[in-house]
């Protein structure tokens, strides 16, 4: 297989790059970020995918997104163009050469609004975002589905982090410019480092359950505040640093989940690996040179 990977430089895309070589079922893989390919062109897209499957039986990762929650709200339109219609391209190009996508979506699919003891989403449940972001994005998993409902799936995951900037890189920087840190610990999620996504997403592609929506997060669940401490403990610093507060404490234009773990049953039942648990994760993270920026081991 020759892998297609859009939103080259991502924290995804980059993980999926690197792990490519070490999979036997990919002959190769190439990353397009947007100075070489403008998703959001249809005729650009046609055309890249057409001349890339020439060379291949081409497979797609679309990792590209606009993520930007509060810039989304402000600039839906744009949002959309990225989110959706730059999906709908890929998948109705994919559809022209015959090659399988996945498609990377989000817990903002839901209204995020359960109980803290949930139940777990399910892809079964039925969205109900709250956000721009998750609007567009939703729109986005709807219209490849529709487009290429035989060899496409939706993958909803939550609280990535990676090579690029993320909460964990952001807990390590700040550890070393403040003394304490407050954190807000009334939002609940699945912490999942974009490595162990990747893989999943590679194992996915080899071995091709049933089409469909299926959620991949890392394993079991807290809050950003039980996140942040175990980044501290990860780090050999004092958790107790680290502070709880509320969502209110953080005014925002665009309201965040308070809840957002994605179940992973139907992910397990397509015969696909589960992801590690959240802290396993942390802690190879830390162990990895280069797999978070500041936070893992140098290189």
């Amino acid at each position: 297989m020759r892998l297609l990977v859009t939103g080259a430089g991502g924290q995804l895309a980059t993980d999926l790059m690197l792990l490519v070589p070490g999979r036997p079922a990919f002959g190769s893989a190439v990353a397009y970020g947007i100075d070489q390919l403008d998703i959001t062109d249809a005729a650009a897209v046609r055309t890249v995918l057409a001349r890339e499957a020439d060379r291949g039986d081409l497979v797609v990762v679309n990792a590209a997104a606009w993520t930007d929650v509060d810039g989304a709200e402000a600039k839906e339109e744009a949002a959309y163009a990225v989110n959706a219609t730059a999906s709908a391209h890929l998948a109705a190009a994919c559809a022209e050469v015959g090659a399988p996508l996945v498609y990377v979506s989000t817990d903002y699919v839901f209204a995020g609004d359960r109980p803290p003891e949930g139940p777990a989403y399910t892809p079964d449940d039925e969205p109900d975002p709250r956000t721009a972001y998750g609007r567009t994005k939703l729109a986005g998993e709807r219209a490849v589905r529709e487009l290429l409902p035989d060899r496409s799936w939706v993958v909803r995951t939550a609280w990535v982090y990676g090579p690029g900037r993320n909460f964990v890189a952001t807990m390590t920087r700040l550890a070393g410019e403040r003394e304490t840190l407050t954190v807000v610990d009334d939002q609940r999620g699945s912490p999942t480092w974009s490595r162990d996504l990747a893989a999943g997403l590679l194992e996915l592609l080899e071995k091709r359950p049933a089409p469909g929506v299926l959620h991949a997060t890392g394993g079991g669940e807290t809050t950003w505040y039980g996140l942040a401490r175990a980044t501290f403990a990860e780090l050999g610093l004092d958790a107790e640093r680290v502070q709880p507060t509320s969502s209110a404490a953080y005014a925002s234009a665009t309201p965040r989940p308070a809840y957002s773990v994605l179940s992973g049953a139907a992910w397990a039942a397509a015969g696909l690996t589960p992801l590690p648990h959240w802290t396993v994760a942390l802690a190879n993270a830390r162990r990895e040179p280069g797999a978070v920026p500041g936070y893992s081991r140098a290189v």
